[in-house]
């Protein structure tokens, strides 16, 4: 007697599980930008009440949050610099870029195809590292190390929010493409004049902010696009189309 039977073939994962699976991934990440903008907002605003000497938002640096010693600081620009609070900062800097990591990995989703989609995360991770690496390396502690964490964060980081704008259209992402481009080319700008000290009147400490900064304002709108998105929209799935009378 014969018997047979057909191959065995793994089922495909179910569309709806998956999508499920998607959006829950998005809305982790999406949350875990909103937090690491949060914390990092929060902590600069204790750590710099701290101060006995002020603290100006636009003529010290962010990184002047977390040095760790009393001193004058800086050839450049001459200033006193004493946080006392500066371990909290570095703690705080490195918990910024592992959020920003986090959220970059989980929104995949959201990013849509393409060089560009996968070129803008690279650069976004890189950015993350650059956080991490100001937070183990304060500026006057090792200033070489330091500036090459500022240099991913305002160069490379930036770069990657030039990329996100350019992400396809029809992806979640891709819809901020204006937001995206602006926040880009106006953090781009304030770096050149960062670096160069072309202060405009605004002070270098804001130019700084305006650099640093720009990937934190974009996580933060494009968190909440994600948390309010269509299941979907972030499972990379076409939109229904609306039957016309």
């Amino acid at each position: 007697m014969t018997s047979s039977s057909a191959p065995y073939a793994p089922h495909a994962p179910h569309p709806q599980r998956s999508a499920r699976r998607a959006s829950l991934a998005v809305r982790v990440g999406a949350a875990a930008w909103l937090v690491a903008a949060a914390q990092f907002l929060v902590v600069q605003v204790v750590v710099a009440s701290a101060w006995r000497t002020p603290f100006s938002w636009a003529t010290n640096n962010v990184s002047d949050l977390g040095n760790v010693h009393c001193q004058t600081w800086d050839a450049s620009r001459p200033r006193y610099v004493c946080s006392p609070l500066h371990d909290l900062m570095n703690a705080s800097f490195v918990l910024h870029g592992a959020l920003l990591l986090l959220g970059t990995v989980a929104t995949a989703a959201c990013w849509g195809r393409g060089r560009l989609s996968v070129g803008a995360r690279v650069l976004f991770a890189l950015d993350a590292a650059g956080w991490v690496l100001v937070g183990f390396v304060p500026a006057d502690v090792d200033e070489n190390l330091h500036v090459l964490g500022a240099l991913l964060i305002m160069g490379l980081g930036n770069l990657g929010l030039l990329c996100a704008g350019w992400v396809p259209v029809g992806s979640p992402f891709g819809r901020l493409r204006a937001v995206t481009l602006a926040m880009a080319v106006a953090a781009a700008l304030a770096a050149w004049a960062f670096f160069g000290q072309h202060d405009p009147g605004t002070g270098l400490g804001t130019l700084e902010r305006a650099a640093a900064f720009a990937v934190d304002g974009w996580i933060v709108v494009s968190g909440l696009v994600a948390l309010r998105g269509r299941r979907a929209d972030v499972a990379g799935q076409p939109r229904p189309s609306v039957p016309r009378g």
